[in-house]
């Protein structure tokens, strides 16, 4: 949960910057003892607006980091029941914050065939649900790497190179990027008379989601997760009518409101 709310933080601290100083408010320094007269309060000083520009662009290129299609995202959890139930919620978590991912590592796998009941029965455990994991929980075709046990906490350079050579764990410098998800207006108003915002949330549960309209945004819960979106520029003309869970996606549908959408004819 902490890592993936660490990856939406640079968006969501822009996003507070935003509201808390908006750029567009400041003011020519001639014109701000008498607003600050005419409003009762005092005008933030320019220094602040200054200081909130610059941390603006510091998260900005932190965000690009994060958002970039070079960029590799890879989810690392221990096969058992416990990893099982975390996974499916960070894998929702991520694929809210249209975050790919492309690889699942099985973590600390032991070998088979081991003589020993408990260690054979710990691996068949690991198989098992490992296995389960590929294509499941919304981590679409996204390989599982099986990362062995050293028998051991890793310790030193030597032991970092032994897990690094696992098939597949390190990206190629080529990038084998994938795409960051998009979340598409259908166009549905010659038949339904309705707009519809595609929401791709594989491994969601109708009871994990709820969603607010708020003015030209969209606050949107999946979980412990929530993310506030603009809304686009149509959809910013309508209002929600319905929404829908099906098969790993949420369908939000938009009336056109009256007074803002273009009339024809």
């Amino acid at each position: 949960h902490q890592a993936v709310a660490t990856l939406a933080l640079p968006a969501q601290l822009r996003r507070y910057l935003a509201r808390l100083l908006p750029a567009e408010r400041q003011a020519a320094r001639a014109l701000r003892p008498v607003l600050a007269q005419l409003a009762g309060v005092p005008m933030p000083a320019q220094w602040l607006y200054e200081a909130a520009a610059r941390w603006d662009e510091e998260l900005a290129a932190v965000q690009a980091v994060v958002e970039a299609a070079t960029t590799s995202l890879h989810v690392v959890a221990e096969p058992g029941p416990g990893a099982d139930a975390a996974l499916r919620t960070g894998l929702l978590g991520l694929a809210l914050e249209q975050l790919p991912v492309r690889a699942i590592v099985a973590n600390r796998m032991v070998p088979q065939g081991s003589p020993d009941p408990w260690l054979a029965g710990l691996a068949a455990q690991q198989e098992k649900y490992a296995a389960q994991w590929a294509g499941a929980h919304g981590a679409g075709d996204a390989p599982v790497l099986p990362l062995g046990h050293l028998g051991r906490d890793p310790s030193g350079p030597d032991d970092l190179t032994r897990l690094t050579g696992a098939a597949g764990l390190v990206p190629p410098p080529s990038g084998d990027s994938r795409a960051r998800g998009e979340w598409v207006v259908e166009d549905r108003l010659a038949d339904d008379g309705v707009l519809v915002w595609v929401v791709p949330l594989p491994g969601a549960r109708k009871q994990d989601l709820d969603l607010v309209r708020r003015g030209d945004e969209l606050l949107l819960a999946a979980g412990p997760y929530r993310r506030i979106v603009p809304l686009p520029s149509a959809l910013r003309r309508c209002t929600v009518s319905g929404a829908a869970l099906a098969d790993g996606v949420l369908r939000i549908r938009f009336a056109p409101d009256p007074d803002l959408w273009p009339r024809r004819g």
